[in-house]
């Protein structure tokens, strides 16, 4: 199953894939509850959609039964305060770091950057920018210092698998992901129903205007959002549609096992890339309407972007 195509790269720019590394980080000293998390009791639900908005070729379909064991998931992202409390606390460096630079988005660049820095030639939108790092979102001269509470970005899925691992965590697996993100609701094409706009609120941070010329940020946020914005849904999760992409523990594919209810269902056991949910500040319903609970994709584990992060989950079972 592990041969299924990736998705054309028109939301997340990829480094081009390379050996998968799982660095060795000591975890963290945790005592008592886990700060942050919420208790889910798993059980049955259907995973997929066949919305008519979904995307076939990705794999979003068909609606599947599964069963999942009780676990613990974040109910926001991990922020730009937690990562640094990890480098901190370990000394790790960021595949951005090592490798010097990261993508980032265009418009968020002053112009001599955007002038100097490679493009991505389907998405010429993405630069990839020399310096640009988890603390340096937008390369030499920025910083997250007024940023503590926002996502965590510029992260590959090997970053977050060592964050995860200090944390004494895990990443979710994609059926996790998606039964947490749905937040009890059935089928519903976004964490709070089947309106985007609700009431004409904005429930989610996701490019507002006309893509990728004009952001009139109408939701409040032109780039990244603090991690608890806007309401969280019924399970108490906030932000599982739009601001970040978030990895998850799969391997890419888009054949599902015909086995029904499925139980705990992982993904493949090797690929070229993992899974990754939720869409993004950058996605916008023209080109790219994949903030809805069932949408995925997925990028090569060592690619980092300025619209990419992660929360963890941890075994219900296993002692604080």
């Amino acid at each position: 199953m592990s041969s299924s195509p990736v998705p054309a790269p028109c939301c997340t720019p990829s480094r081009g894939g390379g050996p998968i590394r799982l660095l060795d980080v000591a975890p963290a000293r945790t005592e008592g509850s886990p700060d942050g998390m919420v208790l889910l009791p798993g059980g049955e639900f259907l995973m997929g959609t066949d919305d008519r908005e979904g995307f076939p070729d990705d794999g979003e379909g068909p609606v599947r039964r599964v069963r999942l064991d009780p676990f613990l998931i974040d109910t926001c992202a991990v922020t730009n305060d937690r990562f640094a409390a990890f480098v901190a606390d370990t000394g790790y460096r960021t595949e951005a770091e090592q490798l010097g630079w990261s993508y980032v988005f265009a418009g968020f660049l002053p112009a001599e950057h955007r002038r100097a820095a490679a493009r991505v030639e389907r998405t010429p939108w993405w630069c990839a920018v020399t310096g640009a790092a988890w603390n340096r979102p937008e390369g030499a001269g920025s910083s997250v210092a007024d940023c503590g509470d926002h996502p965590v970005v510029h992260v590959s899925w090997n970053d977050a698998h060592a964050y995860a691992s200090w944390a004494g965590k895990r990443l979710p697996t994609e059926a996790e992901w998606e039964y947490a993100a749905r937040g009890g609701l059935e089928q519903a094409r976004y964490p709070w129903g089947d309106e985007l706009n609700p009431d004409d609120t904005y429930r989610c941070n996701i490019w507002r205007g006309t893509f990728p010329t004009r952001n009139t940020a109408a939701d409040g946020h032109r780039g990244t959002a603090p991690v608890d914005a806007f309401e969280p849904n019924g399970f108490g999760l906030y932000n599982v549609s739009g601001n970040v992409w978030e990895w998850c523990a799969d391997w890419w594919t888009t054949e599902h096992p015909a086995q029904r209810p499925l139980p705990g269902p992982t993904g493949p056991a090797t690929g070229s890339a993992k899974v990754i949910r939720g869409g993004s500040h950058m996605c916008h319903k023209s080109y790219c309407n994949r903030y809805r609970v069932a949408a995925r994709s997925a990028n090569t584990p060592d690619s980092s972007s300025g619209h990419a992060g992660f929360r963890c989950a941890r075994d219900a079972a296993r002692p604080v």
